[in-house]
């Protein structure tokens, strides 16, 4: 598309082939998609072309306010940012704003350096996730208040609206760690197709129980396979979680002491009250935070009870909108 006169964000007419994608476009060699938008055009100022503030409102979801409220959403491992997508539609009404992003190795991040981007420990996750943040909000006393979803932010400059967990329990999982192997065993090596067989595959095993959801973010988490192999399937997982295994640890060791000791609103949503552990049983009982359970969904409530998880959000930052607490650098005294 031109914007001010230059071409931004266009592919190339190789970018348009994509192989092994089994979707009937009319025209295979020219993919396109409609998308139903009734904001009017405007001349820019450059007068050579068009800008549709509505088209912009639909791709970007700032809060209507300058120094609104931000949900920055962190997806799990294996999965992307996504996975928040009927959820984050739910919310976004221009009161509260929504960013949610791909971790490295997953969904469409790809690394801009020559190092390999192995490492997925819980420092560089942070750090990561930190950095995103202080680019797309270069000034603290300007930038929104942020509500980390998902993601035990360690450390920030920023204002911190409030922290949310979704369905992790530090020693839930951690006593889960040792059958991580047998679970992924039960896992295909990869699909013959994208849009059918691992959308199904996720919608059968209850992995993800809201089929338009899956629909949304499965394609994002499979990715075309490069091997000749006939034993290697054509897609497979863009991330696969048994190289993650030398992290499993770090990811939640002391995950219930920080998400207590964050100096800010707390919600800890659960698909079940058996996931609590011993610290966050005593927490609960001394009103530390707030809890919600939500039945009828599994570990990805969020996928699977989208509406129901954007009232729980938007009910949690109305009643705590107020309550900004300014959060230090990790390591800073």
């Amino acid at each position: 598309m031109f914007y001010e006169g230059t071409l931004q964000n266009g592919v190339t007419a190789p970018e348009h082939l994509r192989k092994n994608v089994e979707f009937p476009w009319h025209a295979p060699d020219t993919p396109m998609f409609f998308y139903q938008n009734l904001g009017q055009e405007e001349i820019s100022s450059s007068g050579t072309s068009f800008l549709n503030r509505k088209k912009v409102e639909r791709i970007n979801t700032p809060p209507l306010e300058a120094h609104g409220t931000v949900m920055a959403f962190q997806h799990g491992a294996g999965y992307s940012g996504l996975s928040f997508a009927c959820m984050a539609k739910e919310i976004t009404g221009g009161e509260c704003g929504v960013l949610a992003i791909d971790a490295r190795r997953h969904g469409k991040t790809v690394s801009t350096s020559d190092q390999p981007d192995e490492d997925l420990s819980i420092d560089v996750l942070v750090n990561d996730f930190v950095e995103v943040i202080q680019t797309v909000y270069p000034d603290p006393q300007a930038s929104p208040s942020l509500i980390p979803v998902g993601h035990r932010m360690g450390g920030s400059i920023y204002k911190i609206g409030g922290v949310v967990v979704l369905d992790v329990v530090e020693g839930s999982a951690i006593e889960a760690l040792p059958h991580m192997n047998s679970l992924l065993n039960a896992r295909p090596d990869g699909f013959d197709s994208v849009l059918e067989e691992a959308v199904e595959w996720h919608v059968n095993t209850k992995t993800i129980r809201n089929s338009t959801s899956a629909r949304i973010s499965i394609p994002a988490i499979i990715s075309p396979s490069d091997s000749s192999s006939p034993k290697v399937p054509p897609f497979i997982w863009r991330t696969p979680l048994r190289s993650t295994a030398p992290y499993w640890q770090s990811w939640f060791a002391g995950l219930s002491n920080k998400f207590l000791a964050v100096r800010t609103a707390r919600l800890l949503v659960l698909a079940g009250t058996d996931r609590l552990d011993k610290e966050l049983v005593i927490g609960q009982m001394q009103g530390k935070f707030q809890m919600v359970v939500v039945p009828g969904t599994g570990h990805m409530l969020h996928e699977d009870g989208p509406t129901r998880q954007a009232e729980i959000m938007v009910d949690f930052w109305r009643r705590n909108e107020r309550a900004v607490a300014s959060i230090k650098r990790v390591g800073e005294s």
